[in-house]
């Protein structure tokens, strides 16, 4: 059901507007937003972890079995219901090709749907059962490949891969992974476990060891590198991760039992993933659940939403403010360079970053 939040939209507007400092400081590399306008899209009892921009419409892959879009030049929201016999799905991976959608949940037993989007019809193209089996994330690197992480089973990360537009799946063989250490997993806390560019794919681990895994050929080969993020605990390590192009990258995360923990929790790297360096240690944001580049910025502008609320950066990740205080955001994504789409608890909002 639509609904309307002209007093939202008008009372973040007039609070904006008293700000003196609406402008664009340009540089060679950079804009600086200031404030933002922020209206509400959809408000629901849900909770959504995974959003993919496919033109005007958000797609969303929620709890209890739920799924869509909203399409925003329409304004207007459609939604399904995935139920399997008695299971209630949760999904918090979704994925895109030109014409269809993916949906993966979590738990046992793992459910891969692949949805039309011409007529929204669902198709199960992967079921996978066991007591430890769990997936945090799943991304396309086109039409044709795709991948899916989840938690280990057999001493490394489980890793599915498609050839074949999502058709079918195939599970890497143990032997093919790098090992992982005892009590390191993955958190499926925004979809943004895995992150493609070209040919190249990260995966960002937590637990008792926070590590990137990278593979330079789309899955067929891996390396593993060790990272500075908080480690050792069931609940801290990276829960997030973006890269602007094939070398410079973020991940971010922390400790979720120590949400305002704001140091060991952001990293940076300049040479795709090899070595990373602590950021902004002690300021900014503390737990983050979903961190991304604002597109074109040149690697510099970021934003982060979490516990803190909604953080940006300009300058590369060294400083953060907070642009809103939202601490219900679960995962953000850019429809444009001054427009993005974030979702969390019961609802869906869009963000207009003002200069």
């Amino acid at each position: 059901m639509k609904k309307y939040c002209f007093f939202t939209t008008l009372t973040i507007f007039v609070l904006a507007s008293c700000k003196t400092a609406f402008y664009e400081r340009e540089t060679k590399d950079k804009t600086i937003y200031k404030a933002v306008l922020i209206d509400t899209l959809f408000e629901d009892n849900i909770s959504i972890r995974a959003i993919t921009v496919d033109q005007n419409k958000i797609w969303y892959a929620a709890n209890n079995s739920r799924f869509g879009f909203y399409d925003l030049k329409k304004s207007e929201k459609l939604e399904k219901n995935v139920g399997k016999d008695s299971l209630n799905p949760e999904f918090r991976s979704n994925a895109q090709t030109t014409n269809a959608v993916f949906l993966l949940n979590v738990a046992n037993p793992a459910l891969l749907y692949k949805v039309s989007k011409k007529n929204m019809a669902t198709r199960l193209v992967y079921q996978e059962s066991h007591e430890k089996v769990f997936y945090d994330s799943m991304k396309f690197w086109n039409d044709e490949e795709g991948i899916a992480m989840g938690d280990p089973i057999t001493g490394c990360l489980s890793i599915i891969i498609t050839r074949d537009g999502g058709n079918s799946w195939s599970k890497i063989s143990a032997n093919k992974l790098p090992k992982i250490a005892d009590g390191e997993a993955a958190f499926a806390a925004s979809n943004t476990n895995i992150v493609l560019k070209g040919n190249n794919t990260w995966i960002v681990s937590g637990g008792k060891k926070a590590r990137v895994f990278y593979s330079p050929d789309k899955g067929s080969t891996w390396e593993v590198y060790d990272t500075p993020i908080v480690q050792g605990k069931a609940m801290a390590g990276i829960f997030t991760a973006d890269f602007y192009n094939s070398k410079i990258g973020f991940i971010a995360g922390g400790d979720y039992e120590s949400l305002n923990q704001n140091f060991g929790n952001k990293a940076i790297t300049y040479d795709g993933g090899k070595n990373w360096e602590l950021i902004s240690e002690n300021k900014g944001f503390g737990y983050a659940s979903c961190v991304q580049y604002v597109p074109y910025s040149n690697g510099k502008s970021l934003v982060s939403v979490g516990a803190s609320g909604l953080y940006y950066s300009y300058d590369g990740g060294s400083s953060w403010e907070q642009l809103a205080s939202d601490k219900d955001l679960f995962t953000i994504r850019f429809v444009d360079k001054r427009t993005a789409i974030a979702a969390g608890k019961n609802k869906m909002i869009r963000i207009k970053f003002l200069k």
